[in-house]
């Protein structure tokens, strides 16, 4: 690992499978996840082969291009104490070879400072579980910055973590947990045996501090992806009822929902071959492209760094290694970050991006139209 020294523990907890990287899978490789995708025999409405780009033109959309920065998205590494079907990331805990370095996280925090943006965005794997997530989170508050834990909540029932519900509440951090579902079946399905429940006490936990009260500085955010093959429900009926049965049946509850389609790369791409739904996957996205979308895209205002420190217009284009390209046609390592090289920068596409632009679209921050 680049400049480092420490050698993170891995977490027992809760996991539906194991690493693309662990069972040396051809998958395992960004290059092969590509070439699989390109593979499917994929037809617009006019019988052409689907191409991305074609379809932003005909649509009216023309390029993808970046507008104001506005988030820095952090990777600090892969790490993680669960091992999910449907990971796009492939995290697990044997993921320790992708960890960022604190020379690395220096260099974030310096671009970061020049950017311009308001909010760093920092998910892993579990990001808690890098052994200077909180040095890091502390120096980015006191640069001002809004904060953001992407948080898989069975981590909060680890004993070493217990107290991080309060020390994040204390430092103002917006959590944003993933549950998939409120029925038990539907997340413990997707993430694990055991994973509903640990979650639903860790959401109790952070109701304790605060957390999912409507106070602004202690936000509590919860997404949810569909657990299939198949489109991510209405976001706002679906917090509706997140918030009704969660509620009732469990005395928990938080702020706001985000409701994500799932990215057709890594294990969740292992599974649709596996099942054979990767075509009928793939034209179902198509078919529900949809224009008015675009202009929500988190690669529009986000920049996602790695856990090496090379820069991406997003964390799915980060974990196919479309690293984001300059003005001037470079791919940049954050220490060499300047933000007007990157600003109205043509965004790097591919057949993947059919994921956040079908339906009602889909981010990091949930729907986009």
């Amino acid at each position: 690992m680049e400049g480092s020294t420490h050698k993170p523990t891995a977490v027992d907890g809760p996991r539906r499978t194991t690493s693309l990287l662990a069972r040396r899978s051809p998958l395992a490789a960004p290059a092969r996840q590509l070439e699989a995708l390109a593979e499917v025999d994929l037809r617009d409405p006019s019988g052409e082969s689907a191409d991305f780009d074609v379809s932003l033109a005909r649509a009216g959309v023309g390029d993808l291009r970046a507008s104001k920065l506005e988030i820095f998205q952090v990777n600090v590494g892969k790490l993680c104490n669960m091992a999910c079907r449907h990971c796009h990331v492939d995290a697990g805990p044997d993921r320790t070879d992708a960890m960022m370095s604190l020379e690395t996280m220096d260099a974030v925090l310096r671009a970061m400072e020049i950017s311009g943006a308001h909010t760093v965005d920092i998910t892993g794997g579990a990001p808690e579980l890098h052994p200077h997530f909180r040095p890091f989170v502390e120096k980015a508050r006191a640069a001002g910055k809004h904060v953001i834990d992407r948080c898989n909540l069975t981590i909060l029932m680890v004993r070493k973590y217990r107290d991080l519900p309060q020390w994040l509440a204390d430092h103002q951090v917006e959590v944003v947990a993933s549950l998939p579902h409120y029925r038990r079946l539907n997340t413990d399905a997707q993430r694990g045996d055991g994973t509903f429940e640990r979650s639903i006490e860790a959401l109790r936990r952070l109701n304790g501090v605060g957390y999912g009260q409507g106070d602004p500085t202690r936000i509590l955010t919860l997404m949810s992806n569909p657990a299939g093959a198949f489109l991510g429900g209405c976001q706002e009926a679906l917090e509706r009822d997140f918030k009704a049965r969660l509620l009732s049946d469990h005395g928990v509850s938080f702020d706001r929902l985000f409701a994500l389609n799932n990215m057709p790369i890594a294990r969740f791409l292992e599974w649709l071959l596996e099942k054979g739904n990767l075509q009928g996957y793939m034209q179902k996205l198509l078919d529900a492209f949809n224009p008015a979308a675009v202009e929500g895209l988190m690669c529009k205002n986000t920049l996602s760094v790695s856990w090496d420190g090379r820069v991406y217009d997003c964390d799915f284009n980060q974990m196919l290694a479309l690293e984001a390209k300059t003005n001037d046609g470079q791919a940049l390592h954050v220490r060499d970050f300047d933000p007007q090289r990157y600003a109205q920068r043509r965004v790097t596409t591919a057949r993947h991006c059919y994921g956040c632009t079908a339906g009602a679209g889909s981010s990091c921050a949930g729907t986009t139209s």
